[in-house]
C-alpha cells in the first residue's frame, strides 16, 4: 500500500518534471510561449487536485483510494504529456 508521503512525494516528482520539460520548451522555441503557459497552469491544477484527494479525510477504504488516486496521477501524466509532445 502507498502511503500519503510517497503519493505526495510521487505527484510533486512527476508534475515537477512535467513543468520543467515545458520550460524548457518554452525556452527552445518562444513561439509556443502561450500553449507552454496553459500546459503549467493544467499541471499546476492537476497537481492540487491530486494532493486535495490524496489528503481526504473520509475515506471508507484507504488503500483501493490510494491505488485510485495513484491511478488518476498516471493518466493525468500521459495527457500532460502527451501535450508537451505534440508541441
Amino acid at each position: 500500500m502507498a502511503s500519503k508521503r510517497l503519493l505526495k512525494r510521487d505527484a510533486n516528482n512527476v508534475f515537477g518534471d512535467i513543468i520543467e520539460a515545458a520550460y524548457i520548451h518554452q525556452e527552445t522555441t518562444p513561439e509556443d510561449s502561450a500553449k507552454t503557459e496553459a500546459i503549467v497552469d493544467e499541471a499546476i491544477a492537476d497537481f492540487d487536485e491530486i494532493i486535495a484527494e490524496i489528503n481526504k479525510k473520509d475515506v471508507e477504504n484507504k488503500k483501493q483510494h490510494f491505488k485510485a488516486v495513484q491511478k488518476d496521477l498516471k493518466v493525468k501524466a500521459e495527457k500532460l504529456v502527451e501535450k508537451i509532445n505534440a508541441l
